[in-house]
C-alpha cells in the first residue's frame, strides 16, 4: 500500500517515525459522462473566467474569496509558514475509553506503518498499551492543508487511524425527529424484541454489496450484445412511503426470520401474551364476587343459630331461678 504521508507520531517525549496509508477502499463501480446523442466522452477543462483560456494544473494557485467577492492569494509559502506544530506530526493529546467517542465524529481511516527499523520498538511499546489500557488515543494531526482530530486505536498487530470531526461540525438534530405524538404499545414491542432477537448477530465478513454485483452483471450483459438484467417482479421493490400495518408487518419479519433459520414459526404467544392476562383477570372477578356472597350468607346463617341457641338456654335457665323462691316460702 502506498503512503499518502510521512511524519510521526508524538508520545510524550517519545516520537515514533510513521507512515499513512488508507485502510479503506472504494468498491463502487465508476461511469463516465458521455454524450448521449454520439456517446462522446464530456470532460471539464478549468478555463480562467477573465480571458476564457484553459489552465494548466501547474498555473493553478489558492485564494480565499472574501465576503464582497475580492480574491485573497493564499501561496504554499504562506501555509508553510504558519506555527503549525503538528504539520508532520500525530501529536497525542488524550487517552480517553473508546466509548467516549461519538460514532457521529467518525471519518476516513488509515494504518499508521512504522517508518524503519528504529521505529519497531516505540512503535511496538504504544500498541502494547493500548492494547492494556483497554483505550484509545486522541491526537491532532495536518493533512491536505488543515488540522485534523484523530483517534488511534489497535487492530490485530496495527495502529490505526481514525479521522474524527471537530466536535463543532456536528449538527444537531434540530427537526428531525419525528414531530407527532406517537404511542408505542407493549405488544408492539414485545414483537420488535421478538425480531431482534431472531435476526440475532450476523457475521459482517459475510456481507456483500448486491447493488454493485447487479450493476457488473447489466454491464457484463450489455457488453455481450444483450439487454441488461431482467427488471425486478412486482411487489419486490420496498415499501417505500406506503402506510403499513405495523403489528402485521412485525409479526409477518418475526414468522419470515424463524422460518429461515429453521425455527417454529409462531408469533401468536407473543402477541397475545398480554391480552391473556387482562382476560384472565375478567373472568376471576365474578368468583371474587360469589366467594364473598356465599361468605355473607354463611355468616349471616351463623348469625342466626347462634341467636337461637341464645333464646334456648336463656329459656332452660329461666325456670331454675323461679324455683329458688318456692322453696324459701315453704
Amino acid at each position: 500500500m502506498r503512503s499518502i504521508w510521512n511524519g510521526a507520531i508524538s508520545f510524550g517525549l517519545v516520537s515514533i517515525p510513521i507512515k499513512l496509508v488508507n485502510a479503506t477502499e472504494s468498491r463502487s463501480v465508476s461511469f463516465r459522462q458521455v454524450h448521449v446523442e454520439d456517446g462522446g466522452r464530456i470532460r471539464y477543462r478549468k478555463v480562467c473566467e477573465l480571458d476564457g483560456e484553459e489552465v494548466a494544473p501547474a498555473e493553478i494557485g489558492k485564494a480565499y474569496e472574501d465576503a464582497d467577492g475580492t480574491m485573497i492569494p493564499i501561496t504554499d509559502e504562506d501555509l508553510a509558514t504558519l506555527p503549525l506544530p503538528t504539520a508532520k506530526t500525530i501529536e497525542i493529546v488524550a487517552f480517553v475509553p473508546a466509548g467516549g467517542i461519538d460514532p457521529l465524529q467518525m471519518d476516513a481511516a488509515y494504518y499508521l506503518s512504522a517508518n524503519g527499523v528504529p521505529a519497531a520498538k516505540p512503535y511496538t511499546l504504544l500498541r502494547e498499551a493500548l492494547k492494556r489500557s483497554d483505550r484509545v488515543a486522541v491526537a491532532k494531526y495536518a493533512l491536505r492543508g488543515r488540522e485534523r482530530l484523530g483517534m488511534l486505536r489497535v487492530v490485530d498487530d496495527v495502529i490505526a487511524m481514525h479521522g474524527l470531526l471537530w466536535p463543532d461540525e456536528i449538527r444537531a438534530p434540530e427537526g428531525v425527529a419525528p414531530e407527532t405524538p406517537v404511542t408505542v404499545r407493549d405488544a408492539e414491542l414485545d414483537l420488535a424484541d421478538a425480531l431482534m432477537a431472531t435476526l440475532g448477530e450476523v457475521d459482517i465478513d459475510t456481507l456483500h454489496d448486491d447493488y454493485r454485483e447487479a450493476v457488473e452483471e447489466m454491464i457484463a450483459a450489455k457488453a455481450a450484445g444483450g439487454e441488461g438484467v431482467a427488471p425486478p417482479e412486482p411487489g419486490e421493490e420496498g415499501g417505500g412511503g406506503r402506510v403499513i400495518d405495523l403489528m402485521a408487518a412485525l409479526e409477518k419479519s418475526v414468522r419470515e426470520a424463524k422460518e429461515t433459520r429453521g425455527e417454529t414459526a409462531e408469533v401468536t404467544d407473543i402477541t397475545s401474551r398480554r391480552p391473556a392476562k387482562k382476560a384472565a383477570a375478567k373472568k376471576t372477578a365474578p368468583a371474587k364476587e360469589t366467594t364473598k356472597k356465599k361468605t355473607t350468607a354463611a355468616k349471616t346463617t351463623a348469625t342466626k343459630k347462634t341467636a337461637a341457641a341464645k333464646k334456648t338456654t336463656a329459656a332452660k335457665k329461666a325456670p331454675t331461678k323461679k324455683a329458688t323462691p318456692k322453696k324459701r316460702t315453704a
